[in-house]
């Protein structure tokens, strides 16, 4: 006999999702998390943004979840009373070189199922959106906006009310197989008590942890786990948008781009700077940067009226230089370990997808 039957490790935004999705499917599940509250990491620490599933490889992970995820997620909400907006991105040229680029991003959209996207032209920019300056844009109705918290504070809640855990102030340290079958999980509490967990299945859904626990399991060949911070600013004052606004995308993420929270509150962000630790601080001088990265879009932005916010890390699993990689899903076809599952480089559109994410390992395990 084991302890629990499905640990899961971590209780962001995907690990509690996959957490609820087993729940629903009638296992036992405990979902173990090392700090104080649920998903005060990446899953705390990005745009907030629903995306629709425009930029990603036709057929990858990322453009399939995110598709599913982003439908599930506008239901979820509604269904749950999560705070959300349909608000639509724009998605600006600031050259004409770079019109050119809109019209494959629209062909990769349409190659995911996204059929949505519309052509704006100058004319029509200048009366939406007066305050914009650029060639042209895409428009991306069913881009959204979350309240990120609410919505994991609801999954958590599905979750409870089939039975599941969420355990609080448990750190994992060590991950080994256990002679009777299944995984023997070696935790500590914030009070210094130390032991370990017997489960007979076992996802590993940690973020930037992820890659680490699981050398326990060499022969898993877990990647290399990468460090890109992304820092954001908030604007003093109000943004004269009624949508997100994002440029082309640039190596490493989608470039400075404009969201809302549901407030209506602007935010610009994230930039991409490599680091090799979890240093969340943002570095105010990094701002002027931003400034003129905006003012391609926005030449009206006030001098001075950007305040430096938060930041977040994004854990990626492909280096600076490399091309940007898919989720990775590694479950026991992959291998060979029964009922273990290791979540690697959840990034964005992470949060958009956690649902589909979730349903994809209920139905691998």
């Amino acid at each position: 006999m084991h302890d629990i039957e499905t640990l899961v490790i971590g209780a962001g935004a995907v690990g509690l999702a996959v957490a609820r999705a087993l729940a629903l499917k009638g296992r036992e599940v405990m979902v173990l998390e090392r700090h104080g509250l649920i998903g005060s990491e990446t899953s705390a620490r990005n745009s907030e943004v629903i995306h629709a599933g425009i930029y990603y490889p036709r057929d990858s992970l990322k453009a399939r979840f995110c598709v599913a995820g982003k439908e599930q997620l506008y239901r979820f909400c509604a269904e749950n009373g999560v705070g959300h907006r349909r608000i639509g991105k724009l998605i600006v040229a600031a050259s004409e070189a770079q019109f050119e680029e809109l019209a494959g991003i629209k062909r990769k959209a349409a190659e995911n199922g996204v059929t949505d996207l519309v052509f704006l032209d100058r004319d029509e920019l200048e009366e939406a959106e007066p305050a914009l300056a650029c060639f042209g844009a895409l428009h991306s109705p069913s881009t959204g906006i979350v309240d990120s918290h609410g919505f994991m504070l609801a999954l958590q809640g599905g979750l409870e009310a089939n039975g599941g855990q969420v355990v609080l102030n448990t750190r994992v340290d060590r991950l080994e197989r256990h002679s009777g079958g299944g995984y023997l999980v070696h935790v500590a509490t914030e009070t210094g008590d130390a032991y370990a967990l017997t489960c007979k299945e076992l996802v590993v859904s940690a973020g930037h942890e992820t890659a680490g626990l699981m050398t326990a399991f060499p022969e898993a060949s877990p990647p290399k786990p990468f460090l890109a911070k992304g820092s954001y600013f908030r604007l003093q004052g109000k943004a004269p948008f009624s949508k997100l606004i994002y440029p082309v995308p640039e190596p490493g993420g989608l470039g400075v781009h404009l969201t809302f929270d549901l407030q209506h509150q602007a935010r610009f962000g994230p930039d991409v700077e490599w680091v090799d630790s979890l240093d969340y601080r943002v570095d105010p001088v990094r701002g002027e940067r931003f400034y003129a990265a905006i003012k391609r879009y926005w030449p009206g932005l006030p001098d001075g009226s950007l305040v430096a916010d938060y930041s977040g890390i994004r854990p990626k699993i492909a280096g600076p230089g490399e091309p940007a990689a898919d989720f990775r899903i590694d479950g026991p076809a992959d291998h060979g370990f029964p009922g273990l599952v290791g979540l690697y480089g959840i990034e964005s559109p992470g949060l958009t997808s956690a649902l589909a994410i979730g349903d994809f390992v209920a139905s691998v395990l």
